[in-house]
């Protein structure tokens, strides 16, 4: 990007936030009527301090039933993390984490921030909150250097989810570098009962290096002005809700997911694989829609989502966007309780595709690290089309089982097609196949490419030797595609 455009781009604005004051409202998400026992330890007119929490977590219900002072205390800390295993990044964060912390306040509170900027910082930066009523959320008033700390007040005036980040110019940098995260202000009375709350946030990442290029990577201004993310994200980080890690419920509970889009430049559109959302209340406000297949929120917008599920098993969380997906936004909610086979069966018939092979039970991958980042990769780029088991799809995609057609390839013929793409008939066991082009992998890594071939050469009934990270590296750096 040349001077000329990094100058405009550092002039432009923060967005402020408007709204209107307004009497408290009684029909936000299933307000619960306030005439419960004020349980709070601080009296009317004591300030009190906020519980802060990092994704997923999200703080405690609020018990007080008058407004009070509300003390917030957030740390901007510049933080190199892991991206991946073997990927790192220097995130800027509220908190030391993406996204940063989780604000809980009352409607009406007068909520004081105290933004503090650690010394071993190198850049200032502030806050914009959208559930500021007033210009510029804040950020004008936080302006804070490293070393330094700043503090404001502001009135929550309007219940709702909301979303804040640093609005510092330029914004775009702050913003995609993971300075964001979400403001819950409660209605008088609170929220309905849920089993369980939930905080994610859906981010993007623009990187110098490829998509799983290792080491550490810098920011790229000019793929971020282009809306171009190496990466995008739940909760700042490729398996941040998988695995241990995943959300999970019983059957049965009722779950509330704060969901919010750091951006700073995509939608998001977040969907739940195998279930259908009880409600989303569109943009953290007072209007809900049921019964929704994706929820759609914007850059710099927050949807609070509703689901029960009364069916056990792992649900995939996703941006149904799907290229954003295979980026890195992809999440679990394990669910335990009873099987529901009424609700959905269990498989009821395996029979092969007459005349085509039969897969071949799939082999061990653990522990032996090129085969299970073989198996990853492929689960994540070419299961799609050739399909898990490897047998592919009838005239459409070729099969990988006992494959002809792999056994008579060159080493240096294969990796050519992964990188360059294939077009054209082939035929393999006997059928020609020629109605959809192979794509190029070239956003695969040496050691992705080698590793995956070699999963695919061993797996599905073939019995063929391994392809190096070394060969890939040579055949990458020949300008043509191999024949």
């Amino acid at each position: 990007m040349d001077s000329k455009a990094w100058f405009l781009l550092s002039l432009l604005p923060a967005v402020a936030c408007h709204a209107h004051a307004a009497e408290p409202q009684d029909d936000f998400i299933e307000v619960v009527p306030d005439t419960g026992p004020d349980t709070t330890s601080a009296p009317i007119g004591h300030p009190v301090m906020a519980e802060l929490t990092s994704a997923p977590e999200v703080p405690t219900k609020i018990s007080r039933r008058h407004p009070a002072r509300v003390i917030v205390n957030l740390t901007v800390n510049e933080v190199e993390r892991d991206i991946a295993p073997g990927i790192r990044y220097t995130f800027w964060t509220f908190g030391g984490q993406v996204p940063g912390k989780f604000i809980r306040v009352r409607q009406g509170d007068v909520v004081e921030v105290h933004l503090k900027n650690d010394p071993s910082n190198k850049l200032p930066h502030s806050i914009e909150l959208h559930a500021v009523t007033g210009p510029g959320g804040g950020s004008a008033s936080s302006f804070t250097a490293p070393g330094q700390e700043s503090k404001f007040t502001f009135r929550a005036t309007l219940p709702g989810l909301y979303i804040y980040d640093d609005a510092t110019p330029p914004a775009l940098t702050q913003v995609a570098n993971g300075m964001y995260g979400l403001i819950l202000v409660e209605p008088p009375g609170g929220l309905g009962p849920v089993a369980h709350e939930y905080y994610v946030m859906q981010g993007e990442l623009y990187t110098t290096g490829k998509y799983h290029a290792p080491g550490l990577q810098t920011f790229d201004l000019e793929k971020a002005v282009d809306e171009r993310p190496t990466y995008v994200l739940f909760d700042g980080a490729e398996g941040s809700l998988v695995g241990d890690k995943a959300l999970t419920a019983k059957t049965g509970d009722t779950i509330r997911i704060y969901f919010g889009n750091g951006g700073p430049n995509l939608d998001a559109s977040f969907h739940v694989s195998g279930a259908i959302l009880d409600r989303v209340y569109a943009d953290g406000g007072a209007t809900s829609q049921e019964h929704v297949q994706t929820a759609r929120v914007p850059p710099g917008g927050a949807a609070i989502i509703e689901l029960t599920l009364d069916a056990p098993g792992t649900y995939a969380l996703i941006d149904r966007a799907l290229a954003r997906a295979s980026k890195g936004a992809a999440g679990e909610l394990r669910v335990e309780g009873p099987s529901r086979d009424d609700l959905l069966s269990p498989r009821q018939a395996a029979l092969a595709y007459q005349g085509e092979p039969v897969a071949a039970p799939p082999i061990r991958t653990a522990g032996d690290p090129v085969l299970e980042l073989g198996q990853a990769t492929f689960s994540r780029t070419c299961a799609a089309c050739h399909l898990p088991t490897g047998l592919g799809v009838p005239n459409v995609f070729p099969p990988l089982a006992r494959s002809d057609y792999l056994a008579s390839m060159t080493k240096q013929q294969l990796i050519g097609q992964v990188l360059h793409g294939l077009t054209g008939p082939i035929t393999v066991l006997g059928t020609t196949y020629d109605a959809q082009p192979m794509p190029s992998l070239t956003f695969l890594s040496n050691d992705e490419i080698a590793a995956t071939l070699t999963y695919v050469r061993a797996a599905f009934g073939n019995a063929l030797p391994p392809i190096t990270t070394a060969e890939v590296a040579s055949v990458r750096g020949q300008t043509s595609s191999v024949p």
